[in-house]
This record gives C-alpha cells, sequence and structure tokens, in this order.
C-alpha cells in the first residue's frame, strides 16, 4: 500500500477508507503510527528558504561597505602594501563571521519560539486520546475534531454531530461547510464539493466529529498551492525600515564626500595612495554596517525575554508596537480571573461563616450538602472535575477539613431527583437510616419549599421575618457578583424517594454558599501598573454586567468616573455615538465579537494603539484588527492562535503588562545602541574629516576598522540588554507616529561626536608636538577606541549618572573589559603592532591616551546634570 497516494477519498465509504489505510475506528498502534511517520516523513509544508549558516555568512557580503573593502585590500596589494591588504581582509573576514554567530543565534531563538505557537491535534491511538503535534500526524490516523481547531492535514470525516468547517483558505468562501460522512458519488468534484473531506489549513466553526487521515505534508491540498506560501517574505518592522534607509542615506552621502575629498587631494598635489586610503578610512568610518543587524539582533533578544516570561511573540512587528500600547482589551475569565470558581463563605446559623475551622453544626450540614448533592468527582492526582460549581464545592470540603479525599470518592447515593433546568433544585438520599435526603439549588425556589431552618443545632419553625432575612442575604451577594446556591435536607425511613412531586417540599433549612471566580492575585498590581503607564484596562466579557462590574471595581479598572454596559446598547448606536461614548466605558457585559471588533475600530479612530485578547473562534477578527492581537496559550483555540501577534502561554493579564513593559525597554536599549554606534562613527569621521583637510596623516583603513570592530559591536548589543533607567511603566505610551530620530537625538549624535573626535584630535595634536608622528597615531588609535567605550558606559542612562548603577548590566561589563584589551593588546603584542603600523607606548604616553578618552564620560555625566537641572 502506497501511504499518501492522493486518491479520491470523497467516493469511498468509511470502510472502505478505513481498509485501504490499513486503519481503525480504534487508531494506529503507536508502534505503527512511529513507523509511518519514520517512512513518509513529518506532515508539514516547506516554509520557504530557511536561513542556513552559509547562507548568513554570504548574506554579509550583501553590503556596499564590505566591497569598498575588498576593493581597498586588492588595490592594496598590487600596490605592494601586502601587510595591508591582508590586515583589511582579515577584519572583513572577522566581522562577517562575527555578523553570521550573532544572526544565526538570532535565527535560531526565533525558530525555538515558533516550535513553542506550534499547531496541535486530538488523535486516538490503541483506543487513547492524545495531544500531538500536528507535524507527527500520519496517514491512517484517528483524529478528533470540534470546534475553535485548527485541521491538522487532510481528513475523510468518519463521524459528525453538526461538524461545520470554514474552508475559505481554499475555497475563498467565508461561509463555514457542514460535513457529513456519507460518500460522494462524483470523482471529479471540487474542494468546495467534497462535503466528507476536512482540508488542512482550514479550521472548525462548529460541532464535533472524527475522521481519518488520507493526506499529510505535500500530498494535501494545501500542499499544490504549497509554493505560494512557502515563498514568504522576510518579516520587517518600521523600526528596521527606517534603520535601513537612514543607513543607505548616509553611506552614499559618505561614499560621495570621500570621493570629493579623493578629488580635492589629487588637486592639491597629495600621493594618489595616501588620498585614496583616506577617502577609505572615511567611508569607514562613516557607513553605519553594524547598524541594522545590532537592530535585528536587540529585537530577537528582546522576543527570547519575552518568552520566558510567557509572551510568545508570533510577529516580529509586535515586539516595536508594544511599547506604543495605549488599550489593552481584556477578556475577565481566566484573564483576570483565575478562570476556577470558588467559595467565598458559607451562610449559616443566619450568620457569615468566614472562620472555616470553627466546625459548627450548621456549618457541618452545609457542607455535607455540598459534599453529597454533587456530581463531580476526584481525578487520579485528586483534583476535582466536574461543573465548576460543584467542583468549587469539593474544594471547600476538602479544604475546610470536614472530608478527605476518601470521603469523596466512597460516597454513595441510595437514589436522586437529578438536576433540571426548569425546576433549579437537585436532591441526592444518603446515609444508613434513617436516611438523609440533601437539596441544593436557587436560593429563591429552595426557600420557598423550606419550613423549617437548622439553628443554633436545633431544627426550628421557618417564619416569614427570617425567610426575609434569608432572602435580603441572597439578594446582597448576588449583588455583588456572587454566585449563589441554597442547601436544605429532609430527614426519611425510606430508602427511596417515592413520590418525587412533593419531595422537595417541607424542607429544613441549612444555608448558602456564595461563590466567584476571583481576580488572579496579580492582576491588580498588573492594572495599578497600566494605569501608572498612561494605558487603559478594558474589560471586554460575555459575562453579566453585574459580576463584570464587581471583578472591574475590584481590580481598579472600573470607579466612578467610568461606567459599564452591555452589548445590546452598542447594538443601538452608529460608529460617531460609540466614538463619543468609548472614552467613558470601562467595562464592556454581555459582548459579542461582532462587538469586539466595532470597539477596536472606534479606539483605532482616535488614534490609540489597541492591544486585544480572544480566545475563541469568534474571537479572531477582533484579535486581527486590533494593533496587537493576544491569544490564550492555554483555553485558545488554534484559530485565535493563529490571527494573533501573540500568544499567552498562562493565559495572564499580568503577562500582557510585562511584554508591553519587555516592549518599551526593547524600543528604549535600541535607540541607545543606534545613539551609540552613529555618535561613534561621527567621532570618527570629524576626526579624520578635520586631519584631512590638516594635512595630517591620522589612521589608516585598518585602524578605523579595527575599533569599528571592536569598540563598536560588543558594546552595542550590550546596550540591548540594559535594564531600563528607572521605571519605564511610569512614563506614557510613545506615540507610534513620532519618528525615531528626533531633533534632541539628532543633535546628541552630533555633540557626542564632536567631543569623541576632538579627544582623539587632542591627543594627535599634542603627541605630534611632543613626540613623532607614528607615535601620534598610536596615542590617537588607543584613545579613540577607549573613549568609545566610555561613551557605551556613558550611553548606558539618557538621565541619570553612570555612577547610580555602574554594574547593573554584566554584559556591559564584559564587552568594555574584552573590547579594551583587544584594543590595548594590538598596541603591546609586536607582530600586530608591526602589522598595523604604530608604535610601543610609554608610561605617559599610556596615561595621556587612557586619561584623555575618560574625558568622553565626564562630558556624558555633566550633560545629563543639565538634563536632570532642566527637568526640574
Amino acid at each position: 500500500m502506497m501511504m499518501n497516494e492522493n486518491k479520491n477519498y470523497h467516493v469511498q465509504s468509511v470502510d472502505d477508507v478505513l481498509k485501504s489505510l490499513d486503519s481503525k475506528i480504534m487508531g494506529l498502534t503507536p508502534d505503527e503510527a512511529k513507523r509511518r511517520l519514520e517512512e513518509y516523513g513529518p506532515n508539514v509544508l516547506p516554509e520557504g528558504d530557511k536561513k542556513t549558516v552559509l547562507g548568513i555568512f554570504l548574506q554579509q557580503f550583501k553590503n556596499v561597505m564590505i566591497w569598498v573593502l575588498i576593493g581597498a585590500s586588492i588595490i592594496s596589494l598590487i600596490l605592494g602594501e601586502v601587510t595591508d591588504a591582508i590586515i583589511i581582509f582579515i577584519v572583513v573576514l572577522l566581522n562577517s563571521i562575527m555578523g553570521t554567530i550573532q544572526e544565526a543565534r538570532a535565527e535560531a531563538a526565533l525558530e525555538s519560539l515558533k516550535s513553542l505557537a506550534a499547531p496541535r491535534s486530538t488523535v486516538v491511538r490503541s483506543g487513547k486520546v492524545m495531544n500531538i503535534d500536528s507535524a507527527d500526524l500520519v496517514v491512517g490516523d484517528m483524529v478528533l475534531l470540534e470546534a475553535g481547531m485548527s485541521v491538522g492535514a487532510d481528513i475523510r470525516v468518519t463521524d459528525s454531530a453538526t461538524l461545520s468547517a470554514v474552508e475559505s483558505a481554499l475555497t475563498g468562501e467565508s461561509e463555514a461547510v457542514i460535513k457529513i460522512t456519507e460518500a460522494i458519488d462524483d470523482e471529479h468534484a471540487v474542494v468546495g464539493d467534497k462535503k466528507n473531506m476536512a482540508f488542512m489549513g482550514t479550521s472548525i466553526s462548529y460541532g464535533r466529529g472524527a475522521g481519518v487521515v488520507v493526506g499529510t505534508g505535500m500530498n494535501t491540498e494545501m500542499g499544490k498551492i504549497a509554493d505560494k506560501l512557502a515563498h514568504t517574505e522576510e518579516e520587517v518592522t518600521p523600526l528596521q525600515k527606517q534603520i535601513a534607509q537612514i543607513s543607505k542615506i548616509i553611506s552614499f552621502g559618505v561614499i560621495g564626500i570621500a570621493v570629493i575629498i579623493f578629488i580635492i587631494g589629487l588637486i592639491t598635489g597629495r600621493e594618489i595612495f595616501d588620498m585614496f586610503f583616506i577617502a577609505v578610512s572615511l567611508a569607514v568610518a562613516a557607513i553605519p554596517e553594524g547598524l541594522a543587524t545590532v537592530v535585528t539582533i536587540v529585537l530577537a533578544m528582546g522576543m527570547n525575554r519575552m518568552a520566558k516570561q510567557g509572551a510568545i511573540i508570533r510577529k516580529l512587528p509586535a515586539v516595536e508596537t508594544l511599547g506604543s500600547t495605549n488599550i489593552i482589551c481584556s477578556d475577565k475569565t481566566g484573564t483576570l480571573t483565575m478562570n476556577r470558581m470558588t467559595v467565598e463563605y458559607v451562610y449559616a446559623n443566619l450568620t457569615k461563616e468566614h472562620d472555616m475551622s470553627s466546625h459548627s453544626p450548621e456549618l457541618i450540614e452545609v457542607v455535607n450538602c455540598m459534599a453529597h448533592c454533587n456530581d463531580s468527582n476526584l481525578d487520579e492526582d485528586d483534583n476535582p472535575i466536574g461543573d465548576p460549581t460543584e467542583t468549587a464545592m469539593m474544594d471547600f470540603a476538602l479544604h475546610c477539613g470536614l472530608y478527605t479525599e476518601e470521603d469523596l470518592r466512597s460516597r454513595r447515593r441510595h437514589d436522586e431527583i437529578p438536576f433540571e433546568s426548569d425546576r433549579k433544585l437537585m436532591s441526592v438520599l444518603v446515609g444508613d437510616g434513617p436516611y438523609t435526603m440533601y437539596t441544593k439549588g436557587a436560593p429563591d425556589i429552595l426557600i420557598e419549599r423550606c419550613t423549617k431552618i437548622l439553628l443554633n443545632n436545633k431544627i426550628v419553625p421557618l417564619d416569614e421575618k427570617t425567610k426575609n432575612k434569608i432572602l435580603d442575604t441572597n439578594t446582597e451577594m448576588a449583588d455583588n457578583a456572587l454566585r449563589v446556591l441554597a442547601f436544605a435536607k429532609k430527614i426519611q425511613d425510606d430508602k427511596h424517594i417515592k413520590d418525587r412531586e412533593t419531595a422537595e417540599h417541607g424542607l429544613i433549612f441549612l444555608g448558602l454558599c456564595a461563590e466567584m471566580d476571583p481576580p488572579r492575585p496579580e492582576a491588580k498590581d498588573a492594572v495599578a501598573k497600566c494605569l501608572k503607564a498612561g494605558i487603559r484596562p478594558i474589560m471586554i466579557t460575555g459575562d453579566h454586567k453585574i459580576t463584570a462590574s464587581a471583578i472591574a471595581k475590584k481590580l481598579g479598572i472600573l470607579d466612578e468616573s467610568k461606567k459599564a454596559i452591555e452589548g445590546r446598547e452598542i447594538e443601538l448606536l452608529t460608529d460617531d455615538e460609540l466614538d463619543k461614548l468609548v472614552e467613558d466605558v470601562c467595562v464592556y457585559a454581555r459582548v459579542s465579537p461582532e462587538h469586539k471588533v466595532r470597539i477596536v475600530d472606534s479606539w483605532q479612530r482616535k488614534g490609540m494603539i489597541v492591544a486585544m485578547t480572544g480566545d475563541g473562534v469568534n474571537d479572531a477578527p477582533a484579535i486581527k484588527s486590533a494593533d496587537i492581537g493576544v491569544g490564550m496559550g492555554i483555553t485558545g483555540t488554534d484559530v485565535s492562535k493563529a490571527a494573533s501577534d501573540m500568544v499567552l502561554t498562562d493565559d495572564n493579564f499580568a503577562t500582557i503588562v510585562a511584554a508591553v513593559e519587555e516592549g518599551r525597554k526593547i524600543f528604549t536599549n535600541i535607540k541607545k545602541a543606534v545613539k551609540f554606534l552613529l555618535s561613534s562613527n561621527m567621532g570618527e569621521v570629524i576626526a579624520l574629516f578635520i586631519a584631512t583637510m590638516l594635512g595630517w596623516q591620522l589612521f589608516r583603513p585598518v585602524h578605523i576598522l579595527w575599533i569599528n570592530l571592536v569598540t563598536d559591536t560588543f558594546p552595542a548589543l550590550a546596550l540591548g540588554v540594559e535594564p531600563s533607567e528607572g521605571d519605564v511603566m511610569s512614563q506614557k505610551p510613545r506615540n507610534s507616529k513620532a519618528p525615531f530620530f528626533n531633533k534632541q537625538m539628532w543633535f546628541e549624535i552630533l555633540t557626542h561626536g564632536v567631543v569623541e573626535g576632538g579627544i582623539a584630535l587632542g591627543v594627535y595634536l599634542y603627541a605630534l608636538n611632543a613626540f613623532d608622528g607614528i607615535t601620534a597615531t598610536t596615542m590617537a588609535f588607543v584613545t579613540l577606541g577607549l573613549t568609545q567605550l566610555f561613551h557605551a558606559l556613558g550611553s548606558r542612562f539618557d538621565v541619570k549618572s553612570f555612577m547610580s548603577g555602574p554594574f547593573t548590566n554584566k554584559s556591559m561589563i564584559l564587552a568594555f573589559v574584552v573590547s579594551a584589551l583587544l584594543q590595548i593588546l594590538v598596541v603591546v603584542i609586536e607582530p600586530i603592532r608591526t602589522a598595523f603600523s604604530l608604535a610601543m607606548l610609554d608610561g605617559w604616553q599610556w596615561l595621556v591616551a587612557v586619561g584623555s578618552s575618560v574625558l568622553m564620560l565626564v562630558y556624558m555625566e555633566i550633560e545629563k546634570v543639565v538634563k536632570r537641572l532642566k527637568s526640574k
């Protein structure tokens, strides 16, 4: 039998398909599935040309600057300057190798994050249900399908309970297709007419069902159009585009200036060889060849940090957008709350019992009713499973110490009257005689059926005054968004419930219990952090307004100045009316997915950057329309996760806030790194330009290349992992439309460059008068390299003094020490010193060079003092 062979399975009966695939309803055995996977390969489509290490290495040479340097190396060789040629070539090679290592690591990190968000499928193997990566599906696998799932392979449907799939990815039709199990008598049926098939890449929108895998990987309908899907453009963020554009403008501008200087030199009678190398040196100094690489690597490192915090970034531009987020629209259940009902307190003996260890007779009887009148059970790990309201009562029975796990497992009923929605009651008969019938249900209904009450350990008549007190307490609980249940009992001699019509009358009232899905402990702090950061948290939920408002007030989302509305109110509003109202609303209850889209659109019309969470199939449009779509890793459907920019592995609102904070840090650090690199290049250009105009032989291209390689790249990457300066969440969101390079940034790039270049020129001028030309070049070389390292230290903080946290960035300390040692070793080690045309320095010369370089840090500290005074 040929697996993955493209057959017309839609015309065959379910039995014939299973027979031809050597499969059965109980599924393949794990061993057979493993064998087929090894034989026919994983169920994946080609992702396009993945970057190989060789490819990344060759990519380094797609750079104007690299070819300028290679050209300089060849010309040096022709002119007999073999040493210069070799050094230039080695530096170019080292630079390319370093770029390759850094980019390969970033690529590997991004690939590992993709695997975390890989789609999964539910299969049956040897009769056991298991959840596997969709890539491990094989032909013959039995797959279970339900609403919200993505279909992981081409499947012949074997069972359908109103199973419906959206096949727009294949057919372009957005309307869901209802699936059938019968064979279709049309061999030439098109995809849209194969209603007994579910196809890879489509999604289940409704119902449930099962099917057998008939095609995987390239042997699927999606595989037929894989070539169109495979060749996608590399993801580039707006910031990366802006940086690349600036780099290109600077590069061509500097090459133009270098050519002009070369021509001026020739006209004024300078040596052609000297002028060529001066022009190359100037180009090397000014062109920011490492800028784009540093930005990409810093973004990738940021994505890794976010993943460790529980936020998997699926689309690179999201990292950048996060820092500008103004609005976070969050679901309530599971994101702001625990998604687990808990008993807040019990009302027994006409008092609220907060002390669960009191074990009063009244509390004991309420807990007995909770434990017995309960259809939930314990799993193998002793965790309650079943209806959330009932599992909360099981938890309560265990935690207050009245029941053990063994007690709950050994519960037995003689008879029962199951819960029915019209009665809103449930009763069970337990005990060894006389027998107790415990009843639970809606308070207003159950209380009306009670004639007595357990009070002060005695059964006494239930009068109207007491009944009204209980009903008032029930109303108070409900108004506080608590889910309330009432409990009662009845004693009888018979082991069976005889007259079910009258059995639940004449009951003894035991008490009430108040339940709620409590807010996550960390959610309140996360909301407070949002408000402090100028971010507006908004609750959007399908729950009732009273419940949603109560939770929102507890978390600090809703206060007296804001209001809560329901989805039906949105229905009555035009877009203009909603735009006017949206500023005043912090809670939206009983909303549909369509309302979510309108809320997002309304805020976006106001120029706000909106993050939106969602977990259901119908949430996908709202997630997609938001600037940051947030999928839920635990409760989210494959469809909602596929539409998202970011997936939360813990479904936690606090993780969104942490991701926003990380996004702000990343943007700030990129700005620091870019400013550092451009001002360092500016310093080199100013020094070389002035030296050339004055006729000084300041640096050769190898000197500038070395400085750029050693004292630029390492510190710039270290700035990319800089801890935040103060509390980034105490600042307002960054305006997403504001230019990256503002006037202040250009001013600082220029002034830092002037100071850096001035220090190097000052040392050169001093040494030229005090010593000789080669010593002057050596001292200026050491000074410029170390000045850039001290510049990196000063760049760590924009306003704060470097001394406020000199050792908080271990990467910077390492980069500084390693780069400084490499810079010094070039001068100290004899063969390298000669190759670089440098001289050995004595103690005084070292002191002047090193001491002068510290002036850069001194200048930056003075600049920060001025900034702090201005801000005050």
